[in-house]
């Protein structure tokens, strides 16, 4: 898919999005916090153009949520609050990274899943600072100096998901077309010929994990702004494996499949959750085990299928059907 074609898509997935909160309310929530996930989901892609896969990417969700969390009464502005835990994130992907940037494959994305369970378990017994699984409220910061609530409040965050949305694909977009992106590819098939010309491997796939590291981070923000409300649960290996779903379930070579699988999947869960409470589990399974199995390329690559598919011309003689 074109990058005209993918950002005219891109515009009119927002226009629907937009026109979804309109329609129903409640959807605001739901809608920003899977942009804010997509975010997250974008940075897990970043990775896999190099070939590896981060099982633990939910640690800088959580990293971002708690820095946005304990930086509230200091910093009570969205735009200054906002940036502040993102780039907290982004400094636990530089630590992290020049630690894991060693290993690929298996124990590149084992390492993370580590990190991020440790993360976990300090978040849970140093009560005293995080309140362990009660979690932090946070109280509600103010926007551009104005004291936003209720729907107002939900528009503005719903907007600059949108933003960051668009910002962050068009960023990777441009990555992965520069040399960096490029020698990303090379990292995923012939790392040994790229430290032959010259180019360091490890510090080209540590550029992409403070990068990913960075949008994980926006998202983590944005989830804890929105919910105001941040537990230890956005550091488990489960919500690290919901990234991957995601992933999976959008079609892990594309920036829009990112977040075009990060909304299915909220709307997913939260339409099966409310039908059938016991059992959304089996139902988003099952979502993904038919993605795999007819879709290989996820939910982005049937939409390609379907815009590239055209009529087969009548062969000589024959009738059109």
């Amino acid at each position: 898919m074109s990058a005209r074609n993918e950002f005219l898509l891109g515009l009119l997935g927002a226009a629907l999005l937009v026109l979804l909160a309109l329609s129903a309310p409640w959807l605001r929530f739901v809608l920003t916090v899977a942009l804010a996930k997509g975010l997250a989901v974008l940075g897990i892609l970043l990775l896999l153009r190099a070939g590896q896969v981060s099982f633990g990417h939910a640690l800088f969700v959580a990293l971002a949520a708690y820095a946005a969390a304990f930086l509230a009464p200091l910093l009570p502005e969205v735009a200054l609050l906002l940036p502040a835990a993102a780039l907290v994130a982004a400094l636990g992907g530089l630590v992290a990274g020049l630690f894991v940037m060693r290993y690929r494959d298996i124990f590149f994305g084992m390492l993370n899943l580590a990190l991020s369970m440790v993360f976990y378990s300090l978040l849970e017994k140093l009560y005293g600072l995080t309140h362990g699984t009660d979690g932090i409220r946070l109280p509600l910061p103010r926007v551009l100096g104005l004291t936003l609530e209720g729907a107002a409040y939900e528009w503005v965050l719903f907007a600059l998901a949108l933003s960051f949305a668009f910002g962050f694909a068009a960023l990777v977009r441009l990555w992965l077309a520069a040399p960096l992106g490029q020698a990303l590819s090379g990292i995923k098939t012939r790392e040994a010929r790229l430290e032959f010309m010259g180019v360091p491997a490890r510090r080209v796939l540590l550029a992409a994990y403070i990068l990913s590291a960075l949008m994980a981070g926006c998202g983590g923000a944005l989830v804890a702004l929105t919910s105001r409300h941040v537990t230890p649960a956005l550091a488990y290996w489960t919500a690290s494996g919901e990234l991957v779903f995601i992933a999976i379930l959008g079609g892990a070579g594309s920036v829009l499949g990112a977040f075009l699988g990060a909304v299915v999947y909220e709307l997913t869960r939260v339409y099966a959750a409310a039908t059938i409470a016991d059992a959304w589990q089996l139902i988003l399974g099952t979502v993904l085990l038919l993605v795999i199995l007819f879709a290989p390329g996820g939910l982005v690559g049937m939409l390609r299928g379907l815009l590239h598919r055209r009529p087969t011309p009548a062969k000589a003689g024959e009738r059109p059907a």
